[in-house]
Formats: C-alpha cells, sequence, structure tokens
C-alpha cells in the first residue's frame, strides 16, 4: 500500500504450499477456508489507524536519512484518546482496527525494550504511556478486534530498506532488532485477530528473515489473520493491488499465488483464479480522506477535512469491496491532538447509518443448495441491490449466475455475475417487480447459497 514509502520497486513473491496444507487443494479436494478465515470474512469491514512522528517533525524529513529523523521532544499529543479512535470505527460499521505500531521511520508506538526511539522516551504521560496497549484496551471496550501493523522492510532509525545496508553485520543487526521487536508485540498485548506485513516478508535468499518471523507467528498468534504473510503460515489474506477501495472483479478467494507488495503502484490482474491452490482472500484499503499526495491520505493533514470521501463514496467503494468478495479496511486519520478530527468522525457515522438503512432489514431473502431460487416480495417494490452469499465453508462453487426481475408478465435479466464467494452486492436500475430470480448457470458442485436477497436504497 502507498503508506507513504517512496519505493521504486513492487516485489510480487510467489508463494508456494504443500498439499498438507489445510488450505491447499490437491486433486479433486476443495481449497477451504479456515475458520479464522470465515470469521475475519463476515467481520467484512476493518479501520487502518496510522500514527507516527512525522506529524511532529519541525524541519524537513526524509525516510532516506537517518539525520532528519524527527526529535522525540516533539511527540507530545495533548488530548490522545483511543476510545474516541475506536467508538468512531465502530460508529463507521468497523468490526476489527489495525493499528500500525510501527511505520518507515522506526518509532515505536509502545515503550520497546529493543531500541530508545519510541514513545516511552517521549515527553507524552512523562515518558509513561503506551498507545498500543491503550489501543488494545479500547478495542475490548468497544468490541472491536484489534490488529496490529509493523513493516518488516522499511526503517529510518535502522536505515534499512531505503538503500543497501553498509555490510551484512546492519543487515544481521536489524534483522535481529526486528525479531526482538515483533516478539514484544506478538507476546505482550494478546492475541491479534489481524497482522498486516505492507510490502510482505522478505524472504531468508534475499537477506531477510520470513522463516523466523513465520516461526514467531505460529508460536505466538497462529490464530492470526496475516495480511501478505510469511511462506508456510495459515490464514493468509491479499492485497487487492490498489487504494481506493476497488477489489477487481471477478474475485475469487483461492489462488495460485499470494502478493507481497507496497502501496507506491497499482498492480492489475490479481483476480485470483477459481480452482486456485490457496484460499487468500483479498483485502482492499484505501483512506477515509483522499490521496493529498503528501501523506497518501491515511496520515492528518491540516485542512484535509475538505479532502474526506462523501457518504456515496463510500458507499460505492463498500460495493465495491465488500460486494466483490473482499474485506473492506478505511484509512482513518489522527491529529496531532491525538484524536481522530471531528468532521471525519461525523463522516464515518453517516457512513455507518447508510450501510444500516440500505442493507440490515431485505425486502425478501432465501438460501439453501441448487441452483434456482425465487424471492416473493409479497407485493410490487421498489429494487436496486441484490445481495448473495456462498456459503464459504463449503469452499467457492458458483462459476455464472443471472439474476432476473419479474416485469410485464416475463422473466427480464437485470444483472449477471461470475464470481460470489462470501459476498456479492449488485446495484441496478431500480425496477418494480414482485419477484426475483437467480439462476446459477456454471458451477463446480452443487451450489450452497447462504443467501439471496433484494433491497432498495436510496442514494
Amino acid at each position: 500500500m502507498k503508506h507513504f514509502f517512496w519505493c521504486l520497486t513492487v516485489m510480487l513473491w510467489i508463494i508456494g504450499f504443500s498439499a498438507a496444507q489445510a488450505q491447499t487443494g490437491s486433486g479433486s479436494v476443495p481449497v477451504l477456508p479456515t475458520l479464522e478465515q470465515r470469521v475475519w470474512a463476515d467481520a467484512e469491514i476493518g479501520v487502518l489507524i496510522h500514527y507516527d512522528i512525522t506529524l511532529f517533525a519541525n524541519k524537513p524529513f526524509d525516510y532516506k536519512s537517518k539525520e532528519t529523523l524527527p526529535e522525540l521532544s516533539n511527540f507530545n499529543p495533548s488530548r490522545l484518546n483511543t476510545d474516541q479512535w475506536i467508538k468512531a470505527a465502530r460508529d463507521g460499521g468497523a468490526k476489527y482496527a489495525i493499528l500500525v505500531v510501527k511505520h518507515g521511520t522506526g518509532f515505536t508506538l509502545w515503550p520497546s525494550k529493543v531500541n530508545s526511539y519510541n514513545v516511552g522516551n517521549t515527553p507524552w504521560r512523562n515518558g509513561k504511556g503506551d498507545i498500543l496497549a491503550d489501543f488494545i484496551r479500547s478495542c475490548h471496550k468497544y468490541g472491536i478486534a484489534p490488529g496490529l501493523y509493523y513493516n518488516t522492510n522499511y526503517n529510518t532509525y535502522y536505515e534499512a530498506g531505503y538503500h543497501p545496508f553498509k555490510d551484512d553485520a546492519a543487515r544481521v543487526a536489524y534483522n535481529q532488532a526486528v525479531l526482538a521487536q515483533l516478539k514484544e508485540i506478538w507476546t505482550g498485548y494478546g492475541k491479534l485477530f489481524e497482522i498486516w506485513f505492507d510490502g510482505g516478508v522478505m524472504s531468508d535468499e534475499k537477506g531477510g528473515i520470513a522463516a523466523s518471523i513465520a516461526d514467531l507467528i505460529r508460536k505466538n498468534q497462529p490464530q492470526a489473520i496475516l495480511f501478505q504473510g510469511p511462506v508456510g503460515n495459515k490464514n493468509l489474506v491479499r492485497w487487492v493491488g490498489n487504494e481506493k477501495g476497488r477489489a477487481p472483479y471477478p474475485l475469487w478467494s483461492t489462488a495460485d499465488a499470494s502478493t507481497s507488495a507496497t502501496g507506491a503502484f497499482e498492480i492489475k490482474d490479481l483476480n485470483g483464479k477459481p480452482d486456485g491452490r490457496i484460499w487468500c482472500p483479498g483485502e482492499a484499503d484505501f483512506p477515509l480522506r483522499r490521496d493529498s499526495g503528501a501523506r497518501g491520505g491515511f496520515m492528518w493533514n491540516r485542512n484535509g477535512e475538505d479532502l474526506l470521501l462523501t457518504v456515496d463514496e463510500l458507499l460505492q467503494s463498500y460495493c465495491s469491496s465488500v460486494g466483490r468478495n473482499a474485506n473492506m479496511l478505511l484509512g482513518m486519520a489522527i491529529d496531532t491532538a491525538g484524536l481522530c478530527p471531528q468532521k471525519d468522525v461525523a463522516r464515518l457515522k453517516a457512513f455507518g447509518t447508510k450501510i444500516n438503512d440500505i442493507f440490515s432489514v431485505p425486502l425478501s431473502a432465501t438460501s439453501g443448495k441448487g441452483s434456482t431460487f425465487l424471492l416473493d416480495l409479497q407485493g410490487i417494490h421498489a429494487v436496486n441491490f441484490v445481495m448473495l452469499s456462498e456459503n464459504i465453508a463449503e469452499g467457492e462453487r458458483v462459476r455464472r449466475y443471472v439474476v432476473d426481475a419479474f416485469l410485464d408478465g416475463k422473466w427480464t435479466t437485470i444483472c449477471e455475475g461470475i464470481s460470489i464467494g462470501h459476498k456479492r452486492i449488485q446495484e441496478f436500475t431500480t425496477v418494480k417487480t414482485g419477484k426475483l430470480r437467480l439462476t446459477i448457470e456454471e458451477s463446480k458442485g452443487i451450489p450452497d447459497i447462504k443467501n439471496f436477497a433484494a433491497f432498495y436504497g436510496e442514494l
């Protein structure tokens, strides 16, 4: 993702999995999600919260130059309140939240014992504060599943990632520091819902420590969902290739490879494959504020309220992420006072209300196994959305479908598609009808439809 790394390359790593792994298909054995991946898909909406010392820089900063790192004495948010962040996320419909605890600078939001460049050596709360601990407590308070982002590849403090290490000893020292910090956050703050690796994890062959990180996850956070996670772990999810809340379509949860890429460039053709070898669904991250160029929209800019996405734009992103079989991850900006700005809070709440108003109560819904499903709306109603879901515990079986409305005494096609997966939402020109019909025209095995529902929503 474009998390403010001025990267010049995009890394795509092909991940191979053995047939012995639960998520890998072999011959006629279907590829199925883990329980954790099913729970993650049901969550649908999360938030990504960026907060770094760069917000407090009082001189020009360059990620490639350690000498320009903001001084620790600058960091002192006067009103920081993680309860306010997480309540705003919940009001926006989020079920999980991911905190960026170490971004490209190397500054950590917890008092790390690995080096001095952390919140424990700042004036904030007289050096006794721990933003990560506060975040975890707030998530538990508001019923939000907590996750963490830690970039393993870039770190200005260690002069890592932006240019080659000066020698092998520097590379080894950096890798040891990464492992030590990951151990701190993965053992000291409880179970995590999702772990985010922006740009993936560099392989051992390229000088990284992917194997050691994979072992650390299996030992300490085996249940966590892994965004662009390392080789050999389960519960993987992949990037959709852009930071616009727009998943490609069709989007299959199965694929032959998982991406590991930064967001410096948009990647195309990330549809997956209907008979892919691993279960690795998509997650679509994008900021609540439009990309302003300076901080990618994910981090706060003064007067950035004018860049807020409208509620209708957020709804469209919801339909092109969650509605295309991906999870939606919405970036929240936190200001130098330590708060989510009030206009952002209000926009999140308005979006959450809009989603609830349109999709909480269907005009009619049905489910079951088979190839044809009828919806009786019990009278003539305006309809402009249909929602489809497969029982992904049994895999993705649908390969092609069509939805018809009964209009003027005959069935007329109003929408059609290819993949469904966990959820497919389609908007179409409003029709007034009393009946809808879903026909599965092509499938692998008997279709298992968890939900076929009709809605009407004013945009």
